[in-house]
């Protein structure tokens, strides 16, 4: 292990790059939107989206070919400077640290656009080394461009080394924004037998009991979550760090009910948004990454009785103490920051009645 002194993480990594962040803003991202900008038709339908997702992400990397990764770069760049993104973030997926294009990419977005953009998207990061060195290089480009504020860092889990390093990626940088499961690749290497991307498989799954023994009679099956370990293995990583973690693609763009379901999975287990590949999906999520009204209607109760946040109450039936309450301030931060920016959660929070 490396001897650092804890007093240089927060120095920047080249003269005239800004100071790093010592906290990262928790701003709503119920749904990261992604878009081919080199697609015409699809990067025609950008400003028309501003304001209805959280962030708007354009795609340079996987689904764009290779004879057309200039053409996305330089859409995303056209884009960005023609579009006024008001309270939606501006991200981008840059291309693989292996591959042909990254650093054009880096060398080109960030001196063009790099004041607009919020977060770029790392893929298959494998371990800490792969955030170093983007973190260095975007410290030299960004002071180089005269930028005020410093471009964050998300990665996406792919690999199964970048999950077993998953504590030291999310400690790599004061950069680090959060994480994403990337559950297509990752499948692909850990050799799981699946092929979809994202969601249950109906063979993950246990069986009830045999009833009387008779193991040829009727026995409840219940579908397993393939992906439940590597969630909870990101958000815990990413909490300890004061990240965010993120569910990634749903690809059965027509099976709206399991992509509901499996966005509800991520949110419940501490996911803060989710990857939407149609637009289908970003009703979904916003509806899903949203606490309830009677969940927060709950909440505000358990603030409400419990005062100075010692002690225990009792409501409904109910015991609620101080870690309730924890969990409880929790959702009401959430809806506060949601209502700031979409009117239609606002007037639905603002209406909430409070019983004692």
């Amino acid at each position: 292990m490396p001897h650092i002194s804890p007093k240089d993480f927060f120095r920047p990594l080249a003269v005239g790059a800004p100071t790093p962040l010592r906290e990262i803003p928790a701003r709503p991202s119920r749904a990261i939107h992604f878009f081919d900008p080199s697609n015409e038709k699809m990067a025609a339908k950008v400003p028309g989206m501003v304001s209805t997702v959280d962030v708007l992400l354009g795609n340079l990397e996987d689904a764009v070919k290779a004879d057309r990764k200039v053409a996305a770069r330089e859409g995303l760049v056209r884009i960005a400077q023609e579009t006024d993104f008001g309270p939606t973030q501006l991200w981008t997926r840059i291309n693989a640290l292996d591959s042909p294009w990254v650093l054009d990419d880096l060398t080109t977005l960030v001196p063009a656009i790099g004041h607009k953009l919020d977060v770029i998207m790392v893929p298959k990061v494998q371990g800490p080394e792969d955030i170093h060195y983007v973190d260095r290089i975007l410290a030299q480009l960004e002071a180089k461009a005269g930028l005020e504020r410093p471009i964050l860092v998300h990665a996406i889990l792919e690999t199964a080394r970048g999950v077993a390093n998953v504590e030291e990626i999310c400690g790599a940088s004061p950069r680090m924004q959060g994480l994403s499961l990337g559950p297509a690749d990752l499948a692909a290497d850990r050799r799981m037998k699946t092929t979809r991307v994202g969601g249950g498989h109906p063979g993950y799954l246990v069986r009830q009991d045999p009833v009387d023994g008779d193991i040829e009679g009727p026995r409840g099956i219940f579908q397993q979550d393939l992906w439940h370990y590597t969630i909870a293995r990101m958000v815990d990583a990413c909490a300890t760090h004061g990240i965010f973690p993120y569910y990634g693609p749903f690809g059965d763009i027509a099976d709206v009910v399991a992509c509901e379901d499996q966005f509800r999975n991520a949110f419940l287990l501490g996911c803060v948004g989710t990857w939407t590949l149609h637009p289908k999906q970003i009703a979904i999520a916003n509806r899903v990454f949203a606490p309830s009204v009677a969940d927060i209607r709950h909440a505000r109760r358990v603030v409400a009785a419990m005062g100075d946040g010692t002690g225990a109450v009792m409501l409904d039936g109910k015991m609620e103490d101080d870690a309730s309450l924890k969990q409880c301030l929790v959702m009401v931060e959430l809806a506060e920051q949601l209502a700031a920016i979409d009117p239609e959660l606002r007037a639905a929070y603002d209406a909430i009645e409070v019983d004692a």
